[in-house]
C-alpha cells in the first residue's frame, strides 16, 4: 500500500479524534495522538506532564512578539530545555519521524504545518456548529452544560492561539488544509468516507501521491 499520511486538526466536540481513529482502522495504519507526547518525553527525557500543551498558555508577550521561529533542539544543559518552544520542537521531531517511517494518522499538534514540506500529506480540519459540539462534548463530560460550554470555548481558543504561535497562521483558515469538513452534516462515518474518497481522487491527479 502506498504511504498515506493524514493530519487532523479539529474543534473540540467535532469528533475529529473519533474520525481519526476510524480512518486508521479502515486503512489499517497507525494512529497517533497523545502517544506523540509519550514519545517526545522518552526521546527528550523531559517529564510527559510538561508536554500537556492544552493545559498551558503562552505568554501574551511571546504571542505579540512573533512567536516561534526556531526548530533547533536545546540540550539538557540549556536553561531553556523545558521551555514551551523546545517542547514543541521535540514533538515536531517525533511527528516527522513517524511520517517518514510510514503511513499514519496524526491528531493535532500543528502536524499539518510540521509536515508542510512533505509531499502527499492529506491535511484535514474537522469542525461543526456549536450545538453539535456541545452535544458530543456532553457525552464524555460529567460537568454541567454551562461548564462544558466554557470548556469548549477555552479549548478552541487555546488551540487557535497555539496554532498561531507556532505557525503564524489562523487555525480555522481553510487555506491551511486540503479538506475542511463539517462532521454534523455527514456524521462521523460520512466524514471518514469523504476523506477516503478525497484520497482516491487525489491519487489519480496528484503526482506526489502516485506510486
Amino acid at each position: 500500500m502506498e504511504k498515506i499520511i493524514i493530519t487532523i486538526a479539529r474543534q473540540y466536540g467535532s469528533g475529529g479524534r473519533t474520525v481519526g481513529k476510524m480512518l486508521a482502522e479502515r486503512l489499517q495504519i497507525p494512529y497517533y495522538d497523545r502517544e506523540i507526547i509519550s514519545m517526545a518525553s522518552e526521546d527528550s527525557g523531559i517529564n510527559a506532564a510538561l508536554f500537556q500543551d492544552e493545559k498551558k498558555v503562552h505568554s501574551l508577550r511571546a504571542l505579540l512578539t512573533g512567536g516561534y521561529h526556531s526548530n533547533k533542539l536545546l540540550s539538557p544543559e540549556s536553561a531553556g530545555f523545558t521551555k514551551d518552544d523546545n517542547l514543541f520542537t521535540y514533538q515536531a521531531k517525533i511527528i516527522r519521524q513517524l511520517a517518514e517511517e510510514g503511513s499514519c494518522v496524526l491528531i493535532g499538534r500543528c502536524a499539518d504545518h510540521v509536515l508542510k514540506e512533505m509531499p502527499g500529506v492529506v491535511r484535514v480540519f474537522v469542525h461543526a456548529p456549536a450545538d453539535f459540539c456541545l452535544r458530543e462534548a456532553m457525552k464524555v463530560n460529567s460537568q454541567p452544560e454551562n461548564e462544558v460550554v466554557k470548556l469548549i470555548a477555552r479549548t478552541d481558543d487555546y488551540r487557535a492561539r497555539y496554532y498561531k504561535y507556532y505557525t503564524g497562521k489562523e487555525w480555522k483558515d481553510a487555506l491551511n488544509y486540503d479538506l475542511s469538513l463539517d462532521s454534523s452534516r455527514l456524521g462521523f462515518d460520512g466524514t471518514v468516507e469523504a476523506i477516503l474518497a478525497y484520497i482516491e481522487v487525489r491519487k489519480k491527479f496528484d503526482p506526489q501521491m502516485q506510486g
